[in-house]
């Protein structure tokens, strides 16, 4: 689905990179989540997968026919008047879909209820909700999330990872996201790619739990 060969990047265009020398293989159908610490360069990781930015070398393959994507949780304006309905509509017509019904759209995350509410009214979780049913659309083969348990409740994170979940085992669909989150990414990742010192690589949840949790001291309750 996804090929990244020997990528570099700085914004610079020279060293120090930013990342360095980065190789990663998505399969169809699976669930790779990007952990690291903060400034690591996952997101900019992402952001290079989606075209934002541009290598200084190296390549990304890509097979997906569309792609959904469900950028950090902005910091949001609870005045602004637009609602649910018009998120989804406006979406659609970005997409150049012939014809939209917003309950079926909203339905695939429990939203559908709220399609007249106002975005701003809305908790972290039923936002998030909204702006992942609003990624599916057009029905993409690869979904991209940067942090999609930001800003949301407990309650909430065990919800949209479990439909993210869901859509993976059922639907076949390739979910591509950026973690700080990692019980929730262990429970639902079939690998992790670990992003360190600009470098990266492939491991498995209790090889990173091992190597990169316990050696800071840290608990994660799988």
């Amino acid at each position: 689905m996804l090929d990244i060969e020997n990528l570099y990047f700085s914004y610079t265009g020279r060293e120090p990179w930013l990342l360095e020398d980065i190789s990663l293989h998505v399969p169809k159908g699976s669930y790779i989540s990007i952990v690291g610490n903060n400034g690591s360069g996952k997101s900019t990781l992402l952001k290079l997968i989606l075209r934002f930015l541009a290598p200084v070398k190296g390549t990304i393959r890509c097979e997906a026919r569309r792609i959904g994507y469900v950028p950090q949780m902005p910091s949001r304006d609870h005045a602004f008047p637009i609602t649910v309905a018009e998120v989804i509509h406006s979406y659609g017509k970005l997409l150049r879909l012939k014809s939209i019904s917003v309950k079926d759209v909203l339905s695939v995350t429990g939203m559908e209820d709220y399609r007249e509410e106002l975005m701003g009214n809305l908790s972290g979780g039923q936002h998030q909700k909204v702006l992942i049913a609003r990624a599916l659309m057009g029905r993409p083969d690869l979904l991209i999330l940067d942090e999609p348990s930001t800003g949301v409740d407990l309650a909430s994170q065990r919800e949209i990872y479990g439909e993210l979940s869901r859509l993976n085992r059922e639907k076949g669909l390739t979910v591509l996201a950026v973690e700080h989150n990692m019980e929730e990414a262990g429970r639902v990742s079939s690998g992790l790619y670990h992003v360190d010192g600009g470098k990266g690589h492939l491991c498995s949840v209790s090889h990173y739990i091992e190597e990169y949790i316990k050696k800071e001291g840290g608990h994660v309750q799988l």
